[in-house]
């Protein structure tokens, strides 16, 4: 896609985004690649500093959150190019026994521009899964998505 385009239909899924936690990202000169645009291992890194604003948002601390990442799908629609506003919006689209699901997309200068999904896995000092507490569903109840 080039500088100017809009996202393609139904390739970001219609959810409750007005529900999402936003983060604003700060595009940096080093970001770039030869073709000018964000390269494309950034988006992951991105991810993980949304992730984390997330988590923060919600109250979930550090030493509370022992998690790996275990899966992220991302999807490219559009292309982010430096000088852009670039907001990572995130819902939790579903919370198991030891795992959760977080959902976000790019937006950038208001065009939706990539989608990504993320599983995170609770895990103990030994690195096995561990089950999330109790109130965790709770948590993250004003971020899910909604049907």
């Amino acid at each position: 896609m080039t500088q100017g385009s809009t996202a393609a239909p139904g390739r970001i899924p219609a959810l409750n985004w007005q529900d999402a936690r936003r983060c604003t990202i700060q595009l940096r000169y080093s970001d770039l690649d030869a073709m000018g645009h964000i390269n494309n291992a950034r988006y992951a890194e991105y991810l993980e500093v949304a992730r984390m604003d997330l988590s923060a948002a919600l109250g979930i601390r550090d030493v509370d959150d022992l998690s790996v990442l275990a899966r992220l799908e991302l999807d490219y629609v559009g292309e982010l190019r430096l000088g852009q506003e670039v907001v990572i919006e995130s819902l939790v689209e579903r919370v198991g026994r030891t795992s959760w699901v977080v959902v976000s997309r790019f937006v950038a200068d208001g065009v939706p521009c990539a989608f990504a999904r993320s599983v995170q896995v609770s895990v103990d000092e030994a690195h096995a899964p561990r089950v999330l507490p109790p109130e965790f569903a709770q948590r993250v109840a004003s971020v899910r998505v909604r049907p």
